[in-house]
């Protein structure tokens, strides 16, 4: 089909923190240089608006926002942590960790929105005259004698058998000098890049997990600005899970709240949506948020397979940032300022290329050594073996941290452990449950409606919208295998991980059970890409402007 054409030298695809700092860095860099004052930038964002698929904890350190902003000062809708815990929750009480250890103390850095804060970004771009793009997915990529020449936008229009309806329109075909993803966690195209270059031949196995927050407001005297509490224990240690929570207090009696589950769990009946609305009946937190108002949720896979885990991040043509290239502080699970350097590093490499004339391939690989020079790569390589650590069962945990710490990040068991995938830890449910178990023993949990929600009832407080009638964009290889081999081995597990309910088996007219994907329900969280035990589900691009609409996450 004949597609619109447009030809740009610096293409970011994605809006989030690495693709706007890169934007504006790169928009400013080129100004001192007078072979680049007509220089064309482009930021493609999938979202409706810049920020509507903005997710984190949030806690920012600011070094990369005071770099990229000279006057930065801690957004008036968030506050400074001046207070910060780490704390072991019990199911009925909780014990204070005496001593925090400096490398998970938050003292100083910002509890922010981060779909706020991108707004920000935005303005900040636009003003330098960075064209940005919102509601435009980047689909499929241009590749021209082996270099990435540009991306394909997706097509806007198609009902659900993918003819085109009246309203129909092609994508855009963007050809760029470079071409520069950041995409956030597992990104369709470079997940592709990955696979069609070998970016990650070399590199040890990439590890998850999932998020889970919820935004309140709350009036309880509890409540105080600036705090910040992490936590382990309850609920994920009563099933064997890895993982911890976090509640940050913000201004206006509002408090940010989360579970992070890692996604190498043994039991495939694990609904990690279900436990953290167990979390939430921690005595602390029930004191926190009874009376108090729900007012945004949202999920998020996070990259946690640490510093031999970052793939290759150039091929010719191409360039990748942030948590799209694995870069993520394991042990703090922060990753905004490292998106933000990263963008910026890579500007700085393109800036350098570009006004030498010369977009090889060579010419973008000093990009590779600056991160690895940058505090990126070297709290990165201190924190390299921190996850394998944690799948260990505590105090054992603890131990092998106390030994990382002190020897730079080398473990008990070496200085590189490589692992496993994720999906390859389930057990059968008769491993987990019993030779008798049917997938009616499972626990229920009881929902308040109060305090505790079922997923759709988070999921309509996230603001997610699709258009209906449009190609499923969750991709299933092989439905058979999920009613027959499935069913016997794991009880389904993706209607169980998946945070918005998208999987549900139902009964068809003919008596069988199918696999029903809910589609418009998609947080884009990227979950079902990474744990399907089969790796039988891929998570495709749906129409632009489609996912949630986030505003305080």
């Amino acid at each position: 089909m004949e597609r619109e054409e447009m030809e740009v030298d610096v293409l970011f695809v994605g809006g989030g923190p690495a693709g706007l700092s890169g934007a504006i860095h790169l928009a400013r860099l080129a100004k001192e240089h007078e072979e680049l004052q007509d220089l064309t930038i482009v930021v493609l964002e999938k979202g409706a608006h810049v920020g509507a698929h903005g997710i984190s904890g949030a806690v920012m350190n600011p070094i990369a926002a005071r770099e990229l902003l000279p006057d930065y000062q801690c957004p008036d809708h968030g506050c400074e942590i001046d207070q910060d815990s780490f704390v072991y929750f019990t199911q009925g009480g909780q014990f204070k960790v005496p001593l925090t250890p400096p490398s998970l103390s938050n003292h100083g850095y910002h509890i922010l929105s981060l779909s706020k804060f991108l707004k920000t970004l935005e303005s900040e771009a636009e003003s330098l005259g960075v064209d940005i793009f919102p509601g435009f997915a980047g689909a499929d990529f241009l590749i021209e004698d082996g270099r990435v020449a540009g991306v394909i936008t997706g097509d806007m229009g198609l009902d659900k058998s993918g003819s085109p309806k009246p309203n129909h329109q092609p994508g855009m075909l963007l050809r760029a000098r470079v071409t520069v993803l950041c995409e956030g966690v597992r990104g369709s195209l470079t997940k592709k890049l990955k696979e069609q270059f070998g970016l990650s031949s070399d590199c040890a196995a990439e590890n998850y997990a999932l998020g889970i927050k919820e935004i309140w407001k709350t009036s309880s005297p509890t409540h105080r600005p600036g705090t910040v509490l992490h936590t382990l224990g309850f609920p994920l240690q009563q099933c064997n899970a890895r993982g911890g929570g976090f509640i940050y207090h913000m201004p206006d009696g509002l408090v940010s709240v989360g579970l992070v589950t890692r996604l190498d769990y043994e039991d495939p009946l694990l609904n990690p949506h279900t436990e953290f609305q167990r979390y939430k009946t921690h005595p602390y937190l029930k004191e926190l948020l009874t009376g108090g108002e729900l007012i945004d949720y949202g999920a998020k896979a996070i990259a946690e397979g640490g510093f031999h885990a970052i793939p290759k991040l150039t091929v010719p043509g191409a360039m990748i940032c942030g948590e799209a290239g694995g870069l993520l502080n394991v042990f703090k699970l922060k990753g905004i300022h490292y998106a933000m350097k990263s963008g910026m590093l890579a500007a700085e490499t393109l800036c350098e290329a570009l006004a030498q004339g010369d977009v090889s391939h060579e010419a973008l690989l000093p990009y590779e050594t600056k991160i690895r020079e940058s505090y990126i790569g070297r709290e990165m390589y201190q924190t390299r073996n921190v996850h394998h650590a944690l799948s260990s069962k505590l105090p054992w945990a603890f131990l092998r941290l106390g030994f990382q710490m002190i020897t730079g990040g080398r473990d008990l068991f070496g200085s590189r452990l490589n692992g496993h995938e994720d999906h390859t830890t389930y057990k059968t449910i008769q491993e987990v449950h019993g030779a008798s178990v049917t997938l009616e023993d499972r626990e229920t949990f009881a929902y308040d409606k109060s305090l505790t929600f079922e997923r759709m009832d988070d999921l309509f407080v996230s603001g997610t919208l699709h258009e209906e009638n449009q190609p499923v964009h969750l991709l299933v290889h092989d439905s058979d295998i999920c009613v027959s081999k499935c069913k016997e081995e794991y009880g389904y597990p993706c209607t169980h991980f998946c945070p918005a309910q998208v999987y549900e088996m139902v009964e068809a007219e003919d008596g069988e059970t199918r696999l029903q994907i809910n589609a418009s329900n998609c947080l884009h969280c990227k979950t079902c890409d990474i744990a399907d035990p089969y790796l039988n589900i891929t998570w495709a691009l749906p129409e632009g402007s489609g996912g949630p609409k986030y505003s305080w996450t």
